[in-house]
């Protein structure tokens, strides 16, 4: 498969196995595709279709059966170690549905921890915190711990600490499904604002209609397997 510039993600022939016992069950089967920059893209289907499973192999956090990943072209499914490490620490952001901060740091302190190991200098860290907590509108809560703020308020830190330090690709693993509402969708439109802002690409697994709504590209997985990927060349929320 020939990687362009602009594409970001680039998968071929993607296939996940596990085993239970001595039976074999097929999680991704085969899946082909390109990511390019600046997308805005959801990725859905069933429960079971493989979603959460492509997303780990893309981030290098599971490794296929068979096939490869490329990110930035840099095939991401052959590296290990402190490379592999490395790599998905300075070019992926990750956003999860348990939010996965610290909880002895504060909010500011968990924005500021992957800086901090990228050897970003304190006072360039100090800045892009203050910033991105007002990005997501957080002005003045950085000294809450976790257990202090609400639910969605914990995912406005998981979102600045996974922007703060400007990766190119942002994965979200059903980052809404335990928000209320109205929280989610002023969230997603947080990260659709950054995403046109800042050229940040965004891949999300998900079940949420407001996620699709949102999306310029819908992936549907069944069974491992696309059944379907639409371009939507208008979208109504933008």
């Amino acid at each position: 498969m020939t990687n362009h510039a602009s594409d970001l993600i680039v998968t071929e022939n993607l296939r996940k196995d596990y085993r239970e016992d001595d039976i074999v069950v097929p999680a991704v089967r085969g899946v082909d595709l390109v990511i390019k920059e600046r997308e805005f893209t959801a990725l859905v289907g069933p429960s079971g279709s493989g979603k959460t499973t492509l997303l780990n192999i893309i981030s290098g956090l599971d490794s296929p059966t068979e096939g490869r990943v490329w990110l930035k072209g840099k095939p991401i499914s052959e590296m290990k170690g402190a490379e592999l490490s490395d790599f998905r620490r300075d070019h992926i952001g990750f956003v999860f549905q348990a939010y996965n901060l610290i909880p002895v740091l504060s909010a500011e302190e968990n924005i500021e921890y992957i800086m901090m190991l990228q050897g970003v200098p304190k006072n360039e860290r100090r800045e892009r915190v203050r910033k991105i907590l007002g990005d997501v509108g957080l002005q003045g809560m950085g000294r809450r711990m976790p257990p202090k703020l609400s639910g969605g308020q914990q995912q406005r830190v998981a979102i600045a600490r996974a922007m703060v330090s400007r990766p190119g690709l942002i994965l979200a693993d059903e980052p809404t499904a335990n928000l209320d509402s109205e929280t989610g969708a002023a969230l997603l439109d947080i990260m659709r604002e950054l995403n046109e802002k800042t050229g940040m690409t965004f891949l999300f697994s998900t079940h949420d209609r407001m996620v699709m709504d949102r999306a310029d590209r819908i992936i549907t997985l069944k069974d491992g397997r696309v059944a379907r990927d639409e371009i939507r060349a208008e979208n109504p929320i933008r």
